[in-house]
């Protein structure tokens, strides 16, 4: 048999077998050389190529930033998905463009400043101070190594170098300071009525073409957001506490064991009498005081009242109305002489005068409380709360270190840590990128994990997650199921349509009567004039910042040709909600122009060369994308970035 298909091997039927098999692999290496289907490009500049999961990365980096800059105020509905990728895009690129100058200009950062940058960053802190666990477990959410992450940061600053350099040689003119003040503290006297968007609003119907082209052109309004379910392993101290035994015996050798802990050093029941002086007295007036205070001592040892003599004579306001009593000290609560001498003294006795940087003081202990240890019955619930924690603690970190090991053993299924753990596993509903989750489902970092490559690509088990410093709590993950991004049906999103276009005809139709009026303004200046019912609200001569006035109308008015002597000029505007305005500016006051004092320049120099600096950099990076070969390619959003 063997004999039969090696004589067969030789003829013309096997080489075209061999030829056909080996056009495939011909193929295929030729593909590998020429990188056919290798892995996505965001974009190009210049050659240089953006990798699309480097885009992903910082994407989902600056989502983790929002959320943690803004906290309860973070609205996942506010900031649209492709919007933030085509501002994140844009960045990369000027990134980029930046680079490459600074290689060429051998600009360099030195390893030290991106250490001490890093070791700044209060993400990676805990406690106050450097965690480099901290520090390797967030960069491990990102999909970033230590080298990694330290080679970005590396990029970063040396491309924000230049920008600074840019910013930094920019000057403020004498001219352009004036020119500044003249603008800035401008003021300017104008009227305004407002026309309500709730005037213009109709129930005339809308017809189905209108909602349909409507949905058409604005498909991004209406998409939902990639989404994963959960199944998830929450490991939290706070659950194991009740498994935690702790026996009488326990409780009576940590007692034993930390008995001084509980001790309460001895206690003094302590008055005086103060007569001030300073530490710098001469030696006179400090004999004079100490006289007086002989004096007094003697007359208590005399037999006179301590009480009264300390109402009468002491000179420390929140003891003498008390008859100087500082009511129960222990030792080292008072300055190391009257401290010594307090403790030094039997009861009932009265010290010599002391000298201290108040002055001199006579001391008498009224009452001595002995050192005591408080009994093992009176602290045995402490003592049961901290062993329990401690036990619950030391639980949490051996139920953690299995459950890593375990969930990374079987990384197709979380049954087997559950069972061996006596876990339950959870189920979560759908979740986006943007949140959705509860309780430890809603933390950005567990949310990151769940859309990860690993977890949500691969369909693997994620990694032991702790999302909150301060608290023993964790959570393994794996995705149940996944849906991507897509748009709502019509039929989904219909009345929100239908809202929208009926609030775009009111507004347009308000702004419509808006310019009606301001073109009849325009021709009488009188508000009376143009429509007696009309009611103008004037708050005069205000400046830019006038917090009276809404922002619109501010905008509108300082944009508006300073009038003509006795003339007005008019403009419109739309505000916030929506309501039209109509703007009357009836005469402009140009700012105070302060000259510089002693040669220093005005206070607003310093802002003025900041912003003309951004300025200039800005206009730098225009010019250097306008030069440049650069295009973007569509990355997973279906359409052109």
């Amino acid at each position: 048999m063997l004999q039969t298909i090696r004589d067969r091997a030789q003829g013309w039927i096997a080489w075209a077998i061999v030829i056909l098999i080996s056009i495939p692999f011909a193929l295929w290496g030729i593909q590998s050389y020429l990188d056919v289907g290798g892995e996505p490009i965001a974009a190009t500049v210049n050659g240089v190529e953006i990798p699309a999961r480097d885009l992903d990365r910082r994407v989902q980096q600056s989502r983790l930033e929002l959320r943690e800059r803004l906290g309860a105020a973070y609205d996942a509905a506010a900031f649209d998905d492709k919007q933030l990728r085509r501002e994140v895009l844009d960045d990369m690129i000027q990134e980029t463009l930046l680079l490459n100058e600074v290689r060429q200009l051998g600009l360099r950062v030195a390893d030290q400043d991106v250490q001490i940058q890093i070791l700044a960053d209060p993400a990676f802190q805990k406690d106050g101070r450097f965690d480099k666990e901290t520090y390797e477990r967030l960069l491990k959410y990102q999909g970033l190594s230590p080298a990694m992450y330290e080679a970005q940061m590396r990029q970063r600053m040396a491309a924000g170098q230049l920008a600074r350099a840019v910013s930094a040689s920019e000057v403020t003119t004498p001219y352009e300071m004036e020119q500044y003040q003249r603008l800035m503290n401008q003021k300017r006297e104008l009227s305004y009525v407002k026309l309500p968007l709730s005037d213009y609003q109709t129930d005339a119907p809308i017809d189905d073409a209108e909602v349909s082209a409507f949905y058409d052109a604005n498909p991004a309004r209406f998409q939902s957001p990639e989404q994963v379910k959960l199944d998830y392993l929450v490991l939290d101290v706070e659950s194991l506490a009740p498994k935690v035994e702790v026996g009488e015996e326990d409780l009576r050798q940590a007692y034993e064991a930390d008995k001084a802990r509980f001790a309460q050093p001895e206690r003094r029941n302590v008055r005086h009498i103060l007569r001030k002086v300073s530490e710098d007295a001469d030696d006179a007036t400090a004999k004079a005081a100490l006289d007086e205070l002989q004096g007094i001592r003697a007359r208590i040892l005399a037999g006179e009242s301590f009480e009264e003599l300390a109402k009468e004579s002491s000179q420390d306001p929140g003891s003498a109305t008390n008859g100087g009593s500082l009511g129960v000290i222990e030792s080292g609560i008072m300055v190391p002489a009257f401290d010594q001498a307090a403790f030094a003294l039997e009861k009932g006795k009265i010290s010599e005068p002391v000298r201290t940087q108040f002055g001199y003081h006579i001391i008498e202990v009224t009452e001595i409380i002995p050192s005591q240890t408080k009994p093992f019955e009176e602290v045995r619930d402490q003592l049961r709360a901290e062993l329990s924690k401690q036990r619950a603690d030391g639980l949490y970190y051996d139920i953690g270190e299995r459950l890593a090991s375990l969930s990374y053993e079987s990384p197709d299924s979380l049954e087997p840590a559950a069972e061996e753990l006596g876990l339950s596993v959870q189920h979560s509903d759908w979740i986006s990128r943007d949140g959705g989750g509860e309780g430890i489902l809603a933390e950005p970092k567990v949310i990151a994990a769940a859309f990860s490559d690993e977890v949500r690509g691969q369909g693997l088990n994620s990694d032991m997650i702790e999302p909150e410093r301060d608290r023993l709590q964790a959570v393994v993950l794996r995705v149940a199921d996944h849906r991507e991004a897509s748009v709502k049906p019509l039929s989904e999103v219909r009345d929100e349509i239908l809202a929208e276009i009926k609030k775009a005809k009111a507004k347009e139709a308000a702004a419509a009567a808006a310019e009606s009026i301001a073109e009849k303004l325009r021709q009488s200046s009188d508000w009376a004039v143009v429509d007696a019912a009309l009611k103008p609200e004037s708050p005069g001569l205000v400046g830019r910042r006038a917090p009276e006035v809404p922002a619109a109308v501010l905008d509108a008015a300082f944009k508006l040709p300073a009038p003509a002597d006795g003339g007005v000029t008019v403009g419109t505007a739309t505000l916030d909600d929506g309501d039209a305005v109509v703007v009357r500016l009836a005469r402009v006051e140009d700012g105070e122009v302060k000259p510089s004092q002693d040669g220093k320049p005005a206070p607003e120099s310093f802002l003025l060369t900041q912003i003309m600096g951004r300025q200039l950099s800005e206009d730098m990076l225009k010019d250097m994308e306008s030069r440049a070969d650069i295009e973007r390619k569509a990355v997973e959003t279906g359409d052109s970035l």
